[in-house]
């Protein structure tokens, strides 16, 4: 069963740490590599993040096919770990938790309703 801090999103990029580049950093990545200037490797070293980001960023369509080629391939079980898994969301639920004490987190309408459910949770921990 989900938490309730988990129907809580980080809607700001910058905040996010699943998120390695924002939208303009990926149009700024587009026309650095347009020039013909830098490589996919040396623009991967510039912006300090993995060289297959930059090349999908750069070749949408490889992006596609690697994720209908993850669709295809998780079917069997591949590519899933328990373990890692509860720890990494342990993690993520942690951070949002010091985004909303810190009061970074801005929350909508909809989700107001588990704000009392959160505070709380946050009390106890």
């Amino acid at each position: 069963m989900p938490k309730k801090i988990d129907q809580i999103a980080i809607r700001n990029e910058k905040l996010d740490k699943r998120v390695k580049l924002t939208k303009e950093d990926k149009e700024e990545i587009r026309k650095q590599y347009a020039t013909g200037e830098y490589s996919i490797r040396g623009l991967a070293r510039m912006w300090n993040v993995d060289r297959r980001t930059i090349d999908f960023t750069v070749h949408p369509e490889r992006l596609k096919r690697a994720k209908q080629q993850y669709k295809e391939r998780r079917k069997d079980g591949r590519y899933y770990n328990k373990e890692a898994h509860t720890e990494s969301m342990r993690k993520h639920r942690n951070y949002k938790r010091e985004l909303i004490n810190k009061g970074k987190i801005k929350f909508k309408e909809n989700e107001n309703k588990c704000w009392h459910i959160v505070l709380s949770m946050i009390r106890c921990i």
